[in-house]
């Protein structure tokens, strides 16, 4: 059981994507671990044979138990690699090798895989580097889209798709977890440690902050025109999707620079004002929701919120975060928008005072005033944004003050996308 932070000291086995007697690839894959903080894929830290599982799914452990051993097949241990440089997914000693029983070397590791000398200078996942070896792409040569340059997996595959002018399917180890099956009427199904931790916090906000939501109407016309006009040649230059994500992370920016308080936290009786802003984004998952953070969001341009942004997401769909990755938000962004809901009532994620809920993009009619007084009618792109704010420190008219600055950084949008 790996150690996925210093304040982890127990995972649950919640899957193993290998079984007794498969052969497994070093950093492919083995088994899926929940903690308190983070659902993760551990990869395997040797190539060889699985040949046995010593913790089934479901039970939970301390870190550092030996929950498998992996051998050559005949009994002989295979030996782990040296290790890889740090990566977003550690590399454990989440599987103990077997211990020989004979004198037989272990299988010597696949020509055609790069040293971990030749990619230990390229920020990427473990799985990254596996895939970009199987279709034998030089991580070196690619230019990362992912946080701080990270190559990620979308580059790998937009690198091979571009090369050989056809899709390149991901391999089957790398689709995403399918959601569980639908339980049928009359079953007792026990919740997922996921699921229970999301149950415990969202109940202790409720009782711990006084929540109050304001709403806002926003027209988004000028920003959905500009999307259009630029999506496709943003994602050519940059490798990464034009989402509406980043206009409303910078517009809240915007917001939280000049009401400092909505970007702190309660201490006691006193209000902790946060030096940077530290953006939770809610990504909402087949297994249940999480909210990785985008930290030091305010010293960001565009391009790299939107990257940091994709990079995220990404890494949370693949279970690839790590603790950090989730820890030290100031300020959370959810986007029920994306399923069609017109608008939510977002609860806090604590300890921020405030969080915004995104809410879907639609149609209306709306009435436009010019610069004479005329008014007309004419149909304007519109959101609803809701403030979700803790009332202990935070009142109304601060509350109303803060959505204005986002609604007019929204509608009079002028920064540069890139």
């Amino acid at each position: 059981m790996p150690q996925m932070g210093e304040s982890i000291f127990e995972g649950t086995i919640t899957k193993w994507l290998k079984k007794t007697g498969d052969k497994v690839q070093r950093d492919e894959p083995l088994f899926e671990i929940s903690t308190d903080k983070v659902d993760a894929e551990i990869p395997a830290p040797a190539s060889g044979v699985l040949q046995e599982i010593k913790v089934s799914e479901g039970n939970t452990v301390q870190v550092n138990t030996v929950v498998g051993v992996i051998g050559d097949g005949g009994g002989a241990s295979a030996t782990p690699a040296k290790a890889a440089a740090p990566t977003s997914t550690p590399a454990p000693a989440a599987v103990a090798p077997a211990s020989p029983k004979k004198e037989t070397p272990a299988p010597p590791p696949a020509a055609s895989a790069p040293s971990d000398e030749e990619d230990s200078d390229v920020r990427s996942s473990p799985l990254v580097r596996k895939l970009a070896r199987e279709h034998d792409v030089d991580l070196a040569k690619l230019s990362g889209t992912g946080t701080g340059g990270r190559v990620t997996k979308q580059d790998v595959l937009d690198f091979v798709e571009h090369r050989t002018a056809a899709p390149v399917p991901a391999p089957a180890s790398r689709q995403p977890s399918a959601p569980a099956p639908a339980a049928i009427p009359g079953d007792l199904v026990p919740m997922s440690q996921m699921r229970k931790i999301i149950a415990q916090r969202m109940i202790e906000s409720r009782r711990t902050s006084a929540h109050v939501h304001c709403m806002f109407e926003v027209d988004m016309t000028r920003i959905v025109n500009l999307r259009n006009k630029l999506k496709n040649g943003f994602e050519q230059r940059h490798g990464a999707r034009l989402t509406f994500m980043p206009f409303f992370v910078r517009a809240a920016i915007i917001a939280l620079q000049q009401y400092p308080i909505v970007n702190g936290s309660l201490e006691g009786d006193s209000v902790r004002y946060h030096k940077n802003v530290n953006a939770g984004i809610a990504v909402a998952l087949d297994w249940g929701l999480i909210v990785p953070v985008l930290k030091n969001a305010g010293e960001l341009n565009f391009l790299g919120l939107q990257r940091g942004i994709t990079d995220l997401g990404e890494r949370a769909r693949s279970k690839k975060l790590t603790p950090t990755d989730i820890e030290g938000s100031t300020f959370t962004i959810t986007n029920p928008g994306q399923f069609g809901a017109v608008f939510g009532l977002p609860i806090i994620n604590q300890p921020n005072v405030a969080i915004l809920g995104v809410g879907g993009i639609t149609k209306q009619p709306m009435v436009i005033t010019d610069k004479d007084g005329a008014d007309s009618i004419a149909i304007r792109s519109v959101v609803h944004l809701t403030l979700g704010y803790d009332h202990r420190i935070i009142d109304g008219a601060l509350a109303d003050q803060f959505m204005l600055v986002v609604k007019k950084s929204l509608e009079n949008w002028g920064e540069e996308v890139g």
